[in-house]
């Protein structure tokens, strides 16, 4: 990170011959390149304040929610998010008619395939520390719209995201007459946001990609600092089928002169991004590398970390969130806002411990490893492939001691169903198939054909509704005894998820 760019250098190398010694240098590291270490578990002391409302419930005043639910409808007319024109032409128009708000702030963006919504909550925690007003924009939502667009660390109040579509939206109808195609529903959110945050204003925007990189909406917003969270096989239709072809699209978000942060990486996606920051001129830092996890001990209600940054050892972080996967998003966060700060590349020092124990002990992460029950314990996680399947089931596994463990699954049927059900076969004892209620999901029927294949028949049961499935899966738990130390992992989609937290009263 210290290091001169190529073009500050009189003895420039050819940038063909530097893409080839990154390459070689990331192609014989280690492929295991954090130290972790399992410890006891401890319950530390580091309580920082949490994150604000992480999923709000629905707007007590009838008014309110009469207009929120109008506005979700306008929305919901559009184009989903799983129907693409891949292009930045109407969402480009839109910026422009509105006066290009999403120049009006510096922003930190992610791509990845799995754990950026993690990685930018964490992000925005560190910079509020930092007493940077910021604004985040995620996707999906796992409840709430409004968790879409979050301010200082809450989701936009109901009647300011309401107020902002009403802002923009004779901006929207222009650009809609004098387009092919209208603005998606995706592509308006986005424009919302970007609106939203210049109108706060905002010192920071963490911005999440909807998917891909260089055609997503997004992709409007110039970043100093690019994040790439782990590549996976996902939305293969549209993005390619190797990590390589998908590390292509995602490399869009690289702008010139800009940093990366780099998670750990296939080596062909990693040699896409190496390549492409190359050709930009941008500056990149690798976990394992420049940064990284140096050990980590379980801990009561999370983690305990040592995490390496760019700057410097940053000791004794605990982290609220279970898994080794929530400890390497943390890695890259802190290298992010480092980068975001200039520490690396223009200053060599360390951000201030105490901001940072207390950031990372606020972080809230809804749906992913979330205990939301108890006797018998429910989790849910948002895993909707089989990278994300892989990475609970690991942290399932390690955080929580469940003599038995039930699966509740209900996936999209654009996903790779198989793969993730074989990724969670080892730790589930039985497996309750189910539905959410939305379009895109799977047939329950077809789910449990595959799952018999998987499991075996005599481990699935058949759930469509998802109350009952909840029902049978925590029945099921009962079954040994109160004490016996069952438990139930519901999965398989955000949208799942979601609908399940609600049944579970934590919405």
């Amino acid at each position: 990170m210290s290091e001169p760019r190529p073009s500050d250098r009189h003895d420039a190398p050819d940038p063909d011959d530097t893409f080839e010694g990154i390459v070689d240098e990331a192609t014989q590291r280690d492929p295991d390149l954090a130290v972790i270490e399992a410890g006891s578990r401890t319950l530390r002391a580091y309580s920082g304040q949490p994150q604000g409302e992480a999923v709000p419930a629905r707007p007590a005043d009838p008014e309110t929610d009469k207009a929120l639910r109008a506005v979700e409808q306008e929305l919901a007319g559009r184009w989903g998010e799983t129907k693409l024109e891949p292009s930045v032409t109407r969402i480009a128009a839109l910026m422009d008619v509105l006066g290009e708000p999403q120049r009006a702030y510096p922003s930190i963006h992610i791509t990845g395939t799995n754990g950026k919504t993690s990685t930018a909550r964490m992000i925005e925690a560190l910079l509020n520390a930092f007493e940077l007003r910021t604004g985040r924009y995620t996707s999906p939502h796992v409840q709430s719209i409004t968790e879409r667009i979050s301010l200082d660390g809450s989701p936009i109040a109901p009647e300011r995201f309401v107020e902002t579509y009403e802002d923009v939206k004779p901006y929207v109808e222009m650009v809609d007459a004098q387009q092919p195609y209208r603005l998606s529903f995706f592509e308006v959110l986005t424009g919302m946001a970007y609106a939203a945050f210049a109108d706060a204003p905002v010192d920071a925007a963490v911005v999440e990609v909807g998917m891909g990189g260089a055609w997503d909406a997004t992709n409007v917003i110039d970043s100093t600092v690019a994040v790439v969270t782990p590549i996976s096989l996902d939305h293969t239709d549209r993005l390619g089928t190797t990590p390589a072809e998908i590390a292509g699209e995602k490399s869009g978000i690289i702008k010139p002169g800009a940093t990366v942060i780099l998670a750990q990486q296939p080596v062909d996606a990693a040699q896409v991004m190496l390549k492409k920051a190359v050709e930009v001129d941008a500056t990149v830092a690798r976990e394992g590398m420049e940064f990284g996890v140096v050990s980590r001990e379980i801990a009561v209600g999370g983690q305990l970390l040592t995490l390496r940054g760019l700057g410097g050892e940053y000791d004794q972080i605990f982290l609220p969130l279970y898994g080794a996967h929530q400890a390497h998003n943390a890695a890259v966060a802190l290298a992010a806002v480092e980068a975001f700060f200039g520490i690396g590349a223009e200053q060599a020092r360390s951000l201030d411990i105490d901001a940072i124990r207390k950031a990372f002990a606020s972080v809230l992460s809804p749906g992913r490893l979330e205990v939301v029950r108890s006797s018998p314990t429910v989790v849910l996680d948002a895993a909707h492939n089989p990278a994300g399947a892989k990475a609970a089931a690991e942290g399932v596994s390690e955080a929580f001691s469940f003599s038995r463990l039930i699966g509740v699954v209900g996936t999209s049927g654009d996903k790779d169903v198989r793969g993730l059900l074989e990724a969670f076969e080892p730790i589930f004892a039985e497996i309750v198939v189910t539905q959410n209620s939305t379009p895109r999901a799977m047939d329950a029927d077809e789910l449990a054909a595959i799952a018999v294949e998987v499991f075996g028949d005599d481990r699935v049961q058949v759930e469509p509704r998802l109350d009952d499935a909840l029902e049978a899966a925590i029945t099921l738990a009962e079954e040994e005894d109160e004490y016996a130390g069952a438990g139930v992992l519901v999965t398989g989609s955000v949208i799942t998820v979601g609908e399940a937290r609600l049944l579970l009263g934590r919405g």
